[in-house]
């Protein structure tokens, strides 16, 4: 590489190599003459060497912001790491991917969606706490608008944009409604609560056995989110809010049936997203007060092992991934897979819907011989409901897709078994075609 240029990556999970947090030291050796930035598998935490740091001001003097933190050894100084809204310390300083290399993220996207039997999507955006808003507006405008009017939209897409940006997403709609075209549909406003369990940044109650003195991070003022929330709420949009630890989501249920009781009822599908941890009677919350759990099975995969670790048997037993739970309660379930996270990094998971309904009703992470909390194993009806009609229906558009139906988009794919008792079985089925309006999208 060009001395100077940005070296960037991610996808690592320190879970892997047992559990240690890589440092700058580790990688400085070899790059002492370009900038690196690694982030971690959830997106949460990322890997700067000592240049980067250097190039992004930071020093060991230097507070923690609202909502992030700097990992520091134990003389003070910064190790590299770097948690939530302290990211933008060094992704603010990486020159911008150019239009091309998004436009091109997304056809490449857009045909590993359709082989593996993807027809439609809900995208975030390349929005993270402490990055800028902006960068979900211009892929709306860059990437998404060019490639319909240029005919490359190869997929269906549902647009979520920050919360901080409401009223212009309000604006927009109120203009052009909520349908761009055939392939493209405005969906609501995206913001959250909390980090992630692997970097030790999803919010608790109680603190991580592993780090006594931690229990998360709040990632965004509550009151500011709730104002927000409030009044993207009255002015009709979907709201989805990132919630993965215990305290997150109660703060979040909280939140949710204050803006109702504030802005009355209507049908208006709020959203948690992950929902992963939840203390003992949590679940039926969201059944009253009809809030769309939208999960990832895949992400209990690469939580198993480390879950135990920093919660404990019983809080990673009890109350981590709790999906059969929430359905008894009468919650609806948006299976999704929450990849990828931006377009230099690897992906958080892999998004197979096949291998994901598979990891709902076996819940058998790497090298277990049974189940993680095999009461919340889901069957194969409900997991594919989960990632057709229930999916369709947590962002509105089960109108549309979600099911093979009259007067619905004709949307299907063809798999290499005959029999859903054999998948069941064995799991081992694949896509041989994706349908798109009736028309074969792949291969």
């Amino acid at each position: 590489m060009k001395q100077g240029s940005w070296l960037l990556g991610g996808g690592w999970n320190n879970d892997f190599w047992g559990g240690e947090l890589p440092m700058a030291s580790w990688i400085d050796d070899i790059t002492p003459h370009n900038p690196v930035w690694l982030s971690r598998i959830d997106g949460h935490m990322g890997l700067a060497n000592s240049l980067a740091l250097k190039l992004a001001g930071t020093s060991s003097y230097m507070n923690d912001p609202d909502g992030g933190a700097i990992i520091r050894n134990s003389n003070g100084e910064a190790t590299g790491l770097l948690v939530d809204s302290t990211m933008k310390l060094i992704t603010s300083c990486i020159p911008e991917v150019s239009v091309d290399v998004r436009r091109e993220a997304l056809m490449r996207a857009s045909n590993l969606a359709l082989m593996r039997g993807v027809t439609t999507v809900v995208d975030v955006g390349r929005y993270f706490p402490g990055s800028s808003t902006e960068t979900s507006w211009e892929d709306f405008s860059d990437v998404y608008t060019w490639a319909d009017l240029v005919g490359k939209m190869l997929i269906r897409v549902c647009l979520f944009f920050p919360i901080e940006t409401w009223a212009r997403l309000r604006d927009l709609k109120y203009k052009a409604g909520p349908k761009l075209s055939e392939k493209i549909y405005l969906g609501g406003v995206k913001a959250f609560a909390d980090g992630s369990l692997g970097s030790s940044s999803a919010l608790f109650h109680e603190p991580y056995v592993d780090e006594p003195h931690n229990s998360g991070l709040e990632v965004a003022d509550i009151n500011s989110l709730h104002g927000m929330t409030v009044s993207a709420d009255k002015a009709g949009l979907q709201v989805a809010i990132h919630a993965i630890g215990d305290k997150a989501n109660a703060l979040i249920l909280d939140m949710y049936a204050s803006v109702v009781s504030h802005n009355g009822f209507r049908d208006r599908r709020f959203r948690i997203e992950h929902a992963q941890h939840l203390v003992p009677g949590m679940a039926s919350r969201f059944s009253e007060q009809a809030i769309i759990a939208s999960v990832q099975p895949d992400h209990m995969l690469d939580d198993a092992d480390s879950a135990i670790k920093k919660l404990g048997i019983e809080r990673a037993t009890k109350g981590s991934y709790v999906f059969q739970s929430l359905l008894a309660s009468g919650t609806k379930l948006a299976f999704g897979s929450d990849w990828p996270v931006r377009i230099y990094c690897q992906q958080v998971a892999d998004i197979n819907p096949l291998g994901s309904m598979r990891t709902a009703m076996k819940r058998i992470p790497s090298g277990w011989h049974e189940a993680w909390s095999s009461s919340e194993c889901m069957n194969l009806s409900d997991a594919l409901k989960a990632y057709t009609i229930w999916a369709a229906h947590g962002c509105f558009l089960d109108k549309d897709v979600g099911s093979i139906s009259p007067g619905k988009l004709a949307d299907f794919v063809v798999l290499s078994t005959d029999s859903w008792d054999e998948f069941s079985r064995e799991g081992s089925a694949y896509v041989e075609a994706t349908y798109m309006g009736g028309i074969r999208a792949f291969p």
